[in-house]
């Protein structure tokens, strides 16, 4: 997933559940500033301890529903999306740079396939479907 999304340096990337921070730290590595969303407390305040301790400082943190995004920070080069969602969040699309990309598994519980959505410069996406997945859920709030 890391390598379609493909980060650059100058990038500001959007990550959809942060779990326990392992995606975030990797990312880190990559982007110039990533942004996390995870549902749940717990894992983000572990994820934020694992970051700090790595001396990660271009990682911010949220708890919250990831299919809302964080639109104080958007819009994003790319997004990652690392929990499986029925269709593709319309709040995400919408925080997604012109020219930016955004990486998810969509489906159903029981068929769940890999995308790659682009966006051109015109606001146009082009989807592309890559390969059968198994991923969690994405968690909302009502």
């Amino acid at each position: 997933m890391t390598d379609l999304l493909a980060p650059q340096p100058h990038e500001a990337v959007l990550e959809i559940g942060t779990g326990l921070g392992y995606q975030a730290a990797i990312l880190a590595e990559l982007a110039g500033q990533v942004w996390s969303v995870e549902i749940i407390e717990e894992f983000a305040s572990h994820a934020g301890a694992l970051l700090q301790g790595l001396g990660t400082s271009n990682v911010g943190i949220r708890v919250g529903d990831g299919s809302r995004g964080w639109p104080e920070h958007a819009p994003f080069d790319k997004i990652l999306v690392t929990v499986a969602a029925e269709r593709t969040p319309p709040a995400l699309l919408e925080q997604l740079k012109p020219g930016g990309r955004l990486v998810l598994p969509v489906g159903s519980e029981e068929v769940q396939l890999l995308a790659v959505i682009d966006k051109d410069a015109a606001g146009q996406l082009k989807t592309r479907k890559l390969i059968p997945v198994r991923f969690s859920r994405l968690e909302t709030v009502t």
